[in-house]
This record gives structure tokens, C-alpha cells and sequence, in this order.
């Protein structure tokens, strides 16, 4: 039964997903060097509070430089540093349904080529994965989107070496994304619901909704250049699954580096 979601619990998830953009615009204005990681996350306890949602949907992840590379790092107790980025997963939960967006911004604001490089490759992975959320398309299409465009990225940029087919054959990719594209969401951030039917990935239809979430995470070293370390990149938004395609419940929080650095550098101006 939570698999699909009614009409009144799709609108209680956009709103709860209204609220979460609203309270990750604030903390990417209120960003600056300097700042503690957990001075970002009370700018995003305060907005959804202000807004009606009493409570964060889950431990929010508030990770600055090499902590932006940490999976589920929820200690948010570093300081904020000039020349890295930062990347905040957190999500509402408004009427009892969870909201769940990842952003990742410069902390100062403006991007470097190398963040740039890494930002780009994520965010066409999101938006193929997203493409991919449609009836009819089974769990893994999504995933399998991302895989394609992140490992074509980490040839371009000279991460990785060889064919994309064999790259995605050994997992290659798997050094740098090492977890799956999303999740279920709904009453709990990451709700019931079986992945698979009898060995066979699981048919999306309408009415339900899941995350769509790639990132890469440059940790110092593994061979690496430097100008790659400590880059953790995830963007996630939150997406219905309707009867002609999908509808990002959390379209409300830019994502383009464009749009981000506009937003930063507007209240900074002001």
C-alpha cells in the first residue's frame, strides 16, 4: 500500500519537498569560509521549522571538503573552508512524509574547473537517470543511466582509462560511485518496498515515488591528481513516477552551476 502514493500523499511530499528547497536555499546563502558545518545544518533546522515541518526526515549530512566524500557523515563539526565544496543532504518531514535532496555547492560561492569537471559529469548522470523514471522502465533503468554517462565522464576527464563497456563490465566506476542511483521514499527515507519480483527488478508505475541520487566522491589519494581531491559530488532530488513519465517533486532547488552561483553570489551582493 505505501508503494503507491494517493493524491493526498503525493501533495503532502511536494510540500514537504518545497520545504527542503527552501531550507537548502537558505544554507547556500548563509554559506561562507569559516563557517561551521553545523551552523549550515541549524540554517536548515530553522527553515523547516519556520515552515511548518517540525522535524528533519533524517540525520542531515553537512560535509565540507574530504568530508564531502564520506557516504554518511553526520558529525557536521568541521570548519567550512575557502576553495572546497560542500555537500548537504537533508530532507523535511512534513504531515509524516519524508523529503530527500542532496546539493553540492563552492563554499565561497564560485566554482573551480576541477569541481566544475567533477559537478558536470554528476549532474548529466542525474538528469539521463532522471530521463529514465518512466512506467513501464523496471528499477535498475535508472541506475544503469547513470553508470553509462558517470563512467563515459571519468574517461573524458582521464580518470579512468580504457572502453566504457569494459569499464562498466568490472565496475570501474566503483572506485569513485559506490552506491546504488536511489531509493523508495514516502513515509520513511528510504521506504517498504521490494526491489525486486521473483529475481526480476521491479516494473515502475505510476504513483510511486524514488530518489535519483549519483554522485562521485575524489577521496586524496587512490591514485588520483590532486586537483581532484576531497570533490564529493551528489545531487538528488525527488521524483513521482506519473502515467505519461515523471514530475520532480523537488524541482524548486536549482541544480545548474549557473543558477547555484547566481543564488550564492545575490545575497552576498546584497
Amino acid at each position: 500500500m505505501r508503494l503507491y502514493k494517493s493524491r493526498y500523499e503525493i501533495k503532502a511530499m511536494r510540500k514537504a519537498a518545497r520545504i527542503a528547497a527552501a531550507a537548502h536555499k537558505r544554507a547556500m546563502q548563509a554559506c561562507r569560509p569559516g563557517l561551521m558545518e553545523y551552523q549550515l545544518e541549524a540554517e536548515l533546522v530553522y527553515e523547516f521549522m519556520r515552515e511548518g515541518a517540525r522535524s528533519p526526515a533524517y540525520s542531515s549530512i553537512v560535509g565540507g571538503g574530504a568530508n564531502s566524500c564520506i557516504l554518511h557523515y553526520t558529525d557536521n563539526k568541521a570548519e567550512l573552508k575557502d576553495g572546497d565544496v560542500v555537500l548537504i543532504d537533508a530532507g523535511a518531514e512534513y504531515d509524516s512524509y519524508a523529503s530527500d535532496i542532496t546539493r553540492t555547492f563552492p563554499v565561497n560561492g564560485v566554482f573551480s574547473n576541477a569541481q566544475k569537471d567533477i559537478y558536470e559529469v554528476v549532474l548529466e548522470a542525474q538528469l539521463a537517470a532522471i530521463e529514465a523514471v518512466q512506467p513501464g522502465n523496471h528499477w535498475n533503468d535508472p541506475h544503469q543511466a547513470a553508470v553509462r554517462v558517470i563512467t563515459e565522464g571519468l574517461v573524458s576527464l582521464g580518470i579512468l582509462k580504457g572502453r566504457v563497456r569494459s569499464l562498466i563490465k568490472d565496475h570501474a566506476y566503483a572506485k569513485y560511485y559506490m552506491h546504488r542511483t536511489g531509493h523508495w521514499l514516502g513515509m520513511d527515507v528510504h521506504d517498504v518496498g521490494d526491489y525486486k519480483l521473483d529475481g526480476e527488478w521491479r516494473m515502475l508505475e505510476p504513483g510511486m515515488v524514488l530518489t535519483i541520487e549519483p554522485g562521485l566522491y575524489m577521496a586524496a589519494g587512490r591514485g588520483l591528481a590532486k586537483k581532484w581531491w576531497d570533490i564529493g559530488v551528489r545531487i538528488e532530488d525527488d521524483v513521482l513516477v506519473t502515467k505519461d513519465g515523471y514530475d520532480v517533486l523537488s524541482k524548486d532547488m536549482p541544480k545548474t552551476i549557473d543558477a547555484i552561483e547566481t543564488l550564492m553570489a545575490a545575497d552576498k551582493a546584497a
